[in-house]
């Protein structure tokens, strides 16, 4: 794919997520468009937010279950990068006004405490570099109309990301075993959906140690203090102003999510 034309894709997402509109898929438009497209598409995306004053606070893995990859026809996650403007506070809620075509997803949150630098990176070095686990929900949103979205559309809409909250409890990777702990989902009180650590590439920790090392071989280090979303323990789950999301991760905690005003669609 050509420079100005990857250019002009990222300027076209980083416009449609400002103005909070759709565009049709990138690959109905452009049916050659391979990953390796996608991804430098996504870095001129998140240049463009960078340029506008946002700052780089971590990094996600999407795509780390099964049913989503066989639904994307790709056979390993993905990644997006996390910006200053993405986080909210859990005593604020989420604000979906600056939203197009929301929807949640529980999940596991490592945020580290030293550099890691790929390729070479082991579970073991995760466990290491992280200073704890928190529970966390992922707001993904798409740029893309309809969620219309193959595994080249979410890549260059930087993995889909929307805005993301950590909840307040912590919990060393030293004594936590992330692959084992059980996760229970509610929504307005009511039981929505349930799941476990092994849910996400067999252990959360080896979907960082994946994200590490693709990371280190593309010269994009983690650095400490960074925010690391592991990927989805829950199915996705459509929002809207009232409601109330809670997931609970056995052994370490609750995170909430409350939502107020109206997303575009």
């Amino acid at each position: 794919m050509q420079a100005d034309l990857i250019e002009r894709c990222g300027d076209e997402l980083y416009d449609a997520w400002r103005e909070r509109r759709t565009l049709l898929p990138l690959l109905e438009r452009f049916p050659d468009i391979r990953t390796e497209d996608a991804y430098p598409i996504q870095s001129r995306y998140v240049a463009r937010r960078l340029q506008a004053g946002e700052s780089i606070v971590g990094k996600k893995i999407g795509v780390t279950s099964k049913p989503v990859q066989d639904f994307l026809g790709v056979y390993e996650p993905d990644f997006g990068q996390l910006t200053s403007g993405m986080v909210c506070q859990e005593s604020d809620g989420i604000d979906l006004s600056g939203l197009i075509q929301p929807k949640a997803e529980a999940e596991l949150a490592f945020v580290l405490e030293r550099d890691l630098v790929g390729p070479g990176i082991t579970a073991i070095d995760v466990i290491r570099a992280t200073a704890y686990v928190s529970p966390c929900f992922e707001i993904v949103d798409s740029r893309i109309r309809d969620w219309k979205i193959r595994i080249q559309d979410t890549v260059a809409d930087n993995a889909s990301c929307g805005v993301f909250v950590l909840g307040q409890a912590k919990a060393s990777l030293k004594t936590f075993d992330a692959a084992l702990a059980g996760m229970v989902l509610h929504r307005n009180g009511a039981l929505h959906a349930t799941s476990v650590g092994a849910a996400v590439q067999g252990s959360p920790v080896n979907a960082v140690v994946w994200l590490a090392n693709t990371l280190g071989r593309l010269g994009l280090p983690f650095r400490a203090g960074e925010v690391i979303l592991s990927g989805s323990q829950s199915p996705l789950v459509a929002v809207t102003g009232g409601d109330e999301l809670v997931c609970t991760i056995g052994g370490l905690g609750s995170c909430r999510a409350r939502f107020h005003g109206k997303a575009a669609l």
